[in-house]
């Protein structure tokens, strides 16, 4: 907050655009941040620096096989968001891409998080995006926040995995964070 002359002035408020499972989102807003809620999904934060845009994923499974087109897939979701960012201006050779997800929440269950995290480190091998770091696998559900302008990305690790299931099905009931497991990459 802002003090000046006896009057109280809030922060200004962020842009904050929220994307679900299977969904993408772009920006070159200064001041926009792009948020999701992961467990076994894997999000993608592609960004090109020089242009100030980038954008940020969020799919369920590798690949859904031939004929796949669904955003839940991931060939189809990182496809997507490259395009929409080279049609905004981006320039294919400056991406650089953060990694997160990726997380085992249920034993005795496919690891699914583990598949996501490798397709995803592939494809950017494969397509010559430079990694620039994040956080994947593990055993508990996060909320990303993702800034395209500056390509900082901060993770929360999830109390409760179960709550990232009921927030993603925009439920009313809030995920709860634990402080002092935060990641931030600049």
């Amino acid at each position: 907050m802002t003090v000046a002359s006896g009057l109280v002035r809030a922060p200004a408020r962020r842009n904050v655009i929220h994307v679900i499972q299977g969904e993408f989102a772009i920006s070159d807003e200064p001041d926009a941040v792009i948020s999701t809620l992961l467990g076994s999904c894997v999000s993608a934060c592609i960004r090109d620096p020089r242009m100030g845009i980038g954008g940020l994923n969020d799919f369920l499974l590798p690949d859904g096989g031939p004929g796949s087109s669904s955003l839940s897939y991931g060939v189809n979701a990182m496809e997507l968001l490259i395009n929409a960012l080279l049609r905004r201006g981006a320039d294919r050779t400056n991406l650089e891409a953060k990694l997160f997800g990726g997380a085992r929440l249920f034993k005795g269950l496919t690891d699914v998080g583990t598949q996501n995290a490798k397709f995803a480190m592939q494809f950017l091998r494969d397509e010559g995006i430079a990694y620039a770091g994040g956080s994947l696998g593990g055993t508990s559900a996060r909320k990303i926040e993702f800034s395209p302008a500056t390509g900082r990305a901060r993770q929360q690790i999830l109390e409760r995995d179960q709550e990232v299931f009921v927030v993603e099905a925009r439920s009313a009931k809030p995920a709860v964070a634990e402080p002092d497991n935060g990641l931030e990459l600049w």
